[in-house]
């Protein structure tokens, strides 16, 4: 689904073929865009095309115009929200009709998050059904007024924004649906790692955990020694939750997305203590190289997943009737 996608409305314009992901990070601006399809008519290059740029104070709307001036970004842009920029929280689904539930949701979480009401931009997923327990739902917000600068810098050029979605959702966009579950290890440079639990393109389980952002910086030993043991703790207890608490059958899995040079030796670390088969998530064609810019290049198959989502769904119905 599209996170926050409500304020694009806001701001709408004509979209071309072309789409791009802009992903918001602690110290920088990853940008991937994807020329049009036609673009190969043309004569034109549709390799994908990456593009860096460091953020000074958090100043997302100026380094954005900054970065228009720089590469050529035009067409569709699916924005991803750092860890910073937004908050996720987990409540009783509302008994209300679907179109109250926005409006009651603001004043529902207004104490478990740090942005006011009359200044929050929200919308929500649901979670998996606990067995004997109240239907849950998580809820997504950010303020707005720092998403309408945001919006107000991609637009200032030839761009549409399409799409506002979380990290979680730009990293679960990059597994291919499919029936088992697996775990995701994700990070981004300088970011810390998030655990995802993602099954039939949806996502069960997402935990944000701290004290690993320096991850790349550790050599060899120091992974051994510290940090495999205390991520492979982590995932134990995240695969408890995901199979005893919502009663789904065990993971069979587990990828890792970590850009760093030891990547392959911590995988295999991994393995060794979690006992599951691990291995490196494969990214599209004309991107494996490039896994500093995984978030930006979940962003621009948004539209993708989402229709292979919503063709699942229906036939799933299908067979049921």
């Amino acid at each position: 689904m599209s996170l926050l996608k409500r304020i694009s409305k806001l701001f709408a314009k004509q979209q071309s073929g072309q789409s791009f992901g802009l992903a918001l990070q602690q110290r920088a601006i990853n940008a991937c865009s994807v020329p049009a399809v036609n673009n190969a008519t043309a004569g034109e290059s549709t390799q994908p095309i990456f593009q860096s740029i460091a953020v000074d104070l958090s100043n997302f709307d100026k380094a954005i115009l900054e970065l228009q001036t720089t590469t050529a970004l035009s067409g569709q842009c699916h924005l991803v929200l750092n860890a910073q920029q937004s908050q996720i929280v987990q409540v009783d689904k509302p008994n209300i009709p679907s179109d109250e539930m926005v409006g009651a949701l603001k004043w529902q979480i207004k104490d478990l998050v740090s942005v006011s009401p009359d200044n929050m931009v929200l919308d929500y997923f649901d979670g998996p059904a606990l067995v004997g327990g109240k239907e849950k739902i998580h809820v997504v917000c950010a303020p707005l007024n720092e998403l309408q600068k945001l919006v107000a810098a991609v637009e200032d050029s030839d761009a549409s924004v399409a799409s506002i979605i979380t990290e979680e959702f730009a990293f679960a966009n990059l597994l291919p649906i499919q029936d088992d579950a697996c775990l995701l290890v994700c990070q981004q440079p300088n970011e810390e790692v998030i655990i995802l639990i993602i099954k039939q393109g949806q996502l069960y389980f997402y935990r944000r955990l701290r004290g690993f952002s320096q991850l790349a910086s550790k050599s060899e030993d120091e992974l051994t020694m510290m940090m495999v043991d205390s991520l492979a703790l982590e995932i134990q207890r995240s695969s408890d939750y995901f199979e005893r608490q919502l009663k789904q059958a065990a993971i069979k899995e587990i990828k890792v997305l970590l850009p760093m040079e030891t990547e392959g030796f911590f995988a295999r670390k991994l393995a060794e203590n979690t006992h599951l088969p691990v291995s490196l998530l494969a990214l599209p064609e004309g991107c494996q190289q490039h896994r500093s810019y995984a978030a930006a290049i979940g962003a621009t198959l948004f539209e993708s997943r989402l229709n292979e989502q919503e063709l699942a769904q229906s036939q799933e119905l299908s067979h049921a009737s």
